[in-house]
């Protein structure tokens, strides 16, 4: 089950349910089904503390996915800073919402495993987006 929480600041236009049945069909198209997922949506002062506090990161970032995913079931808690989702939008000329709807199938691929801390694999994360960004519509 999704969950979703705001800590300073507030939620954005989303439909949770659509979100649920997207995310659940993206997951399952990687062999999984959802567990408990919870998505906290902040601002950037509470990101930067979380990464700071737990990854030792001083620096804002437009999420962080803490995956508690067992085998078959990805669950985890992912935090969102919607400052900087709404700042990378602005950046790359994108709508704000797009950027919301492809962080948030972000967060749901890290729990599948997908990484992207190299050039290679940040590419195959944005083809992994992109595919299930297709999916959002339907």
């Amino acid at each position: 089950m999704l969950h979703f929480v705001t800590e300073n600041i507030d939620m954005p236009p989303i439909n949770p349910a659509h979100i649920e049945n997207w995310l659940r069909r993206v997951a399952a198209g990687y062999g999984f089904t959802l567990g408990d997922i919870t998505y906290i949506f902040c601002d950037d002062a509470r990101i930067l503390e979380v990464n700071r506090q737990f990854l030792q990161h001083d620096y804002y970032t437009d999420v962080i996915t803490f995956d508690y995913t067992t085998p078959g079931r990805v669950s985890g808690d992912i935090y969102m800073s919607l400052d900087t989702i709404r700042s990378n939008a602005e950046m790359v000329g994108v709508d704000y919402m797009d950027e919301v709807h492809r962080i948030l199938v972000h967060g749901l691929l890290h729990l599948t495993g997908q990484g992207d801390k190299t050039p290679e694999t940040k590419a195959v994360m944005t083809e992994k987006e992109d595919k299930a960004l297709a999916m959002l519509a339907n």
